[in-house]
């Protein structure tokens, strides 16, 4: 049964059908690709899955066999769901540490009552929390940053920590939007390194919105590619990479499969 699946999953914005019915089965335990032209209405799924967007009528999500659709972005981070942004969305003035306590608060397991009046067992629990989110930092390179603020990190520790935040809402979905985004090369392999070492330690299903198609074409099992809010090819990388239509929509010409096929290799 696949972890998450969409159903005729619609959204219009006015006039503008940016998502249209759309049908994606993500399995578990695999790395899914997301790819298509500016515009084609990847963000807006990732917005739907997650309840920041409100979808048509008609539309189902379905994860982890719960159904979703239209859930607050709490509720369905509570279930498993858990995502990065494009535009990194790190708290600047809070430290490294204080960031990933933020991503784990949908756990916190005591009342209220709890922390006024048992004020040891807030500070038994705070303790091992911060010890797992050490662990967390120690896996993905920060530890030794733990005390910093964020807003003094480099760019590519700045992706490292909105990948950490991810993880610490122990995610079993790990929805990465554009995470090589404006890394170097050598910082692109180190990160994917990371992640692939955090799926292989956590069970973790992966969703990956990119760009850079040589991350998708090494990376992903799966491929789904859209155009104009639709799905117009789905399969393994070879296949994609081979489908003419999915070609001619991607790259918006007309080209030689061959010099295509070069292209998409580099």
């Amino acid at each position: 049964m696949a972890l998450l699946e969409t159903t005729k999953l619609s959204k219009s914005f006015g006039g503008l059908r940016a998502v249209s019915d759309l049908d994606i089965a993500i399995e578990p335990g695999t790395i899914h690709g997301l790819i298509g032209p500016n515009g084609s209405g990847k963000s807006t799924f990732f917005n739907l899955v997650t309840g920041v967007y409100q979808s048509d009528p008609g539309s189902r999500i379905v994860f982890d066999g719960t159904e979703i659709t239209n859930m607050p972005s709490h509720e369905v981070g509570a279930l498993g769901i858990a995502r990065t942004f494009q535009l990194l969305r790190l708290f600047s003035d809070m430290t490294v540490l204080q960031n990933l306590m933020v991503g784990y608060h949908t756990h916190v397991s005591y009342s209220i009552l709890t922390a006024i009046f048992d004020r040891g067992a807030v500070q038994r629990y705070d303790a091992r929390t911060t010890e797992e989110m050490m662990d967390l930092l120690e896996f993905i390179g920060l530890a030794d940053y733990a005390e910093m603020p964020a807003s003094e990190l480099s760019g590519g520790q700045r992706r490292l920590l909105a990948l950490g935040r991810a993880m610490a809402m122990r995610p079993k979905l790990l929805m990465l939007d554009e995470p090589a985004a404006g890394l170097s090369p050598v910082n692109v392999e180190h990160f994917l390194a990371i992640v692939m070492k955090l799926k292989e330690k956590f069970g973790l299903t992966i969703l990956i919105v990119e760009h850079i198609l040589k991350v998708v074409m090494e990376t992903c099992d799966t491929v789904t590619v859209l155009d104009y809010g639709e799905k117009i090819g789905e399969g393994t990388p070879n296949e994609v990479k081979d489908d003419h239509a999915v070609i001619e929509a991607y790259l918006g010409q007309e080209m030689d499969d061959d010099e295509v096929r070069a292209i998409l290799r580099t």
